[in-house]
């Protein structure tokens, strides 16, 4: 078997509501047409074999920029046999390291190509990916959502989660004091404090103190994602469960957060991370120090969803998945069949491959239209007051007897 061409299929994806994105500010404040706000973009790609069998993956990070990766990559691929995965992902690999490290685009490039080719190994083998993986550890995977308000936190115990995350930098002790208050102590909070503006190392262990009384399921991202001696200060200072990983991509760039011992949950972005591939690697590596692996989800489209699902099926650590349970109303049209959830779990798939396909024709009706936008408000309260328009990576909180609550 020899692939004889990819494709790509770049598409622009409406954003969930406020209400259901853990985040103080959402996908953008633009309005595009068909009614879509936002900037997030979904990139699919096929792979296409001379024996008639067709590969499905995704590709994130910045997916608008990515699609020429792919294409670029594409002249290297073709005329390859498929099934050899490994193999292509290090002559991937290498072909981008003339670049420079790989990085967002390269990775997500990776990413969905190397889905692609799990999917067309399993077609051709007649067994869903997981099987390749080493079988099923677990038939169907918990899944965690996002709420910011108690009314919506409350909407999903009621329809049977048992997890759930906020967000934001603006309030957030007394954001998760009023939700734990709502729910209860049968439901796993998360918080996600990712920037911007990221909190300083000083900020950041006072505001895991406070949350260690709030039994956190994690606090995910407290300070810049390159701040990894802002995660030791945090390790020595508080002993809350911390979470990160996101933007780091491969075995090399999840390294550090791993073998230093710096979180309790690796969270690699299965459209970003370098593939299935990448993904089973990097959970044996968690898996060796005892750190739990929960597989970042948040803006990824429904194809990336499958590949985790399969995933987590096969890895002894595999802890929870991320999912914006109220999405934009296009994402279930968007590939076929949707995942079947019931009581906060979706159902491992048993179909070859990863058992999942796009709408070629739905995706061609939302062209992207762009794909990078200012993360928050002003209205959002992250910045210091008179200071949105600076737009800062990292920032000192202001009012500090107002933000870190006394009890």
């Amino acid at each position: 078997m020899k692939i004889t061409e990819i494709r790509t299929y770049l598409m622009h994806a409406g954003a969930p509501s406020l209400k259901t994105w853990a985040a103080d500010g959402s996908f953008g404040t633009q309005s595009y047409s068909k009614n879509l706000t936002g900037s997030r973009n979904w990139l699919f790609v096929k792979i296409f074999t001379d024996e008639g069998i067709t590969g499905i993956g995704e590709c994130s990070g910045w997916p608008r920029v990515i699609e020429t990766a792919v294409k670029d990559l594409s002249r290297i691929l073709v005329g390859e046999d498929p099934t050899h995965i490994e193999r292509l992902w290090q002559k991937m690999h290498i072909a981008i390291m003339g670049h420079g490290l790989t990085g967002t685009v390269g990775a997500g490039a990776i990413t969905g190509l190397d889905m692609a080719l799990w999917d067309i190994k399993g077609k051709a083998l007649g067994v869903p990916v997981w099987n390749l993986l080493g079988g099923k550890v677990r038939d169907r995977i918990r899944i965690y959502a996002h709420a910011n308000t108690a009314e919506a936190a409350l909407s999903l115990k009621e329809r049977g989660f048992t997890a759930f995350k906020c967000g934001g930098v603006s309030d957030p002790v007394r954001k998760v004091a009023m939700l734990r208050e709502a729910v209860g102590d049968e439901m796993d909070i998360a918080i996600d404090l990712h920037g911007p503006p990221w909190l300083t190392p000083a900020d950041a262990v006072q505001v895991c103190r406070a949350l260690e009384p709030y039994r956190m399921m994690w606090v995910e991202d407290p300070v810049a994602p390159d701040n990894l001696e802002g995660f030791r200060r945090i390790r020595q200072h508080s002993s809350v469960t911390l979470a990160a990983g996101e933007r780091q991509a491969t075995i090399f760039g999840e390294r550090e957060l791993i073998e230093d011992g710096l979180v309790d949950v690796i969270q690699p972005d299965t459209g970003r991370a370098g593939g299935i591939t990448q993904m089973k690697k990097i959970a044996a590596m968690a898996e060796a120090h005892h750190i739990m692996m929960a597989p970042h989800s948040g803006s990824l489209g429904p194809v990336a969803e499958y590949a985790a699902l399969h995933v987590l099926a096969a890895i002894p650590n595999g802890y929870i998945l991320e999912r914006i349970e109220d999405d934009w109303d296009g994402r279930a049209k968007t590939i076929v069949p949707h995942p079947v959830q019931q009581d906060g779990h979706i159902a491992v798939p048993d179909a070859p491959g990863l058992g999942v396909d796009i709408d070629e024709e739905f995706v061609a009706r939302f062209p992207s239209e762009a794909n990078v936008s200012i993360p928050v408000t002003e209205a959002s309260g992250s910045y210091a007051p008179g200071t949105y328009k600076e737009h800062l990576y990292v920032q000192t909180r202001t009012r500090r007897g107002v933000y870190f609550p006394k009890d």
